[in-house]
C-alpha cells in the first residue's frame, strides 16, 4: 500500500502494456500518460501546447487516422470511444520532456517509473540481441539446408525416373524418309 500523500507505485507490466511500437519507435499515447500521471488528457495536452518548442517531431507526433485505426483494432474493447482529435504519441524523449512541464509529486514519481521501464526494455533488447543474432544465424543455416535437401530430392527423382532416350520407329521407311 502507498503511504498517505505519496503516489502509488505502478506495476511495471501496467507501464509496459502502455508502450506501443509505432513508426519504428516505442511510444506512449497522451491518454495513457494522462491516466498514469492522474491528470486529464486535455490538461496534459494543454501543457504540451504551451511548451510546444520542447516537443519537436522526434519527441512527439500525432497519429494518422490509419495508425489510430490499427491501434484500436488491436484491442477488443476500445478505451478511446469519443475522441475528437487523434492522439499524440510521445517517444521516450518526449516522455522525459513531460517531466519538465508536469511538476506534481505524482507526475514526478510516475515519470521516474516510466523512464525505468524504458531503460529496462532497452537493456532486455540489448541482452537478447546476441540471442537474436544466433537465431538468425541458425535460420540462415536451416534455409541453406532446406535448399540442399530440395536439391538432393531433385537428383533422386532424376535417378528414379531417368529420361527415356528417343526411340527409333519400328516399321518400314519410305525411300523419301531415309
Amino acid at each position: 500500500m502507498a503511504k498517505a500523500g505519496k503516489p502509488p507505485v505502478l506495476p511495471e507490466e501496467l507501464v509496459m502494456n502502455k508502450i506501443y511500437f509505432i513508426r519504428g519507435q516505442k511510444v506512449m499515447l497522451d491518454e495513457d500518460l494522462a491516466e498514469l500521471y492522474q491528470v486529464d488528457t486535455k490538461r496534459l495536452n494543454e501543457q504540451v501546447k504551451r511548451n510546444g518548442e520542447r516537443f519537436p517531431e522526434d519527441f512527439m507526433f500525432r497519429l494518422t487516422p490509419k495508425e489510430f485505426e490499427n491501434l484500436k483494432s488491436q484491442f477488443a474493447t476500445s478505451s478511446w470511444g469519443g475522441r475528437r482529435k487523434l492522439p499524440f504519441a510521445f517517444t521516450e524523449l518526449g516522455v522525459a520532456m513531460l517531466s519538465s512541464v508536469l511538476n506534481s509529486e505524482t507526475a514526478i514519481q510516475v515519470h521516474i517509473q516510466i523512464i525505468r521501464v524504458f531503460a529496462k526494455m532497452k537493456e532486455l533488447l540489448l541482452t537478447h540481441k546476441d540471442i537474436l543474432l544466433q537465431l538468425e544465424k541458425i535460420e540462415r543455416k536451416l534455409t541453406q539446408h532446406d535448399d540442399d535437401i530440395a536439391l538432393v530430392f531433385q537428383y533422386l527423382k532424376q535417378l528414379l525416373n531417368p529420361p527415356q532416350p528417343p526411340r527409333n520407329s519400328i516399321g518400314f521407311k519410305r525411300t523419301s524418309e531415309k
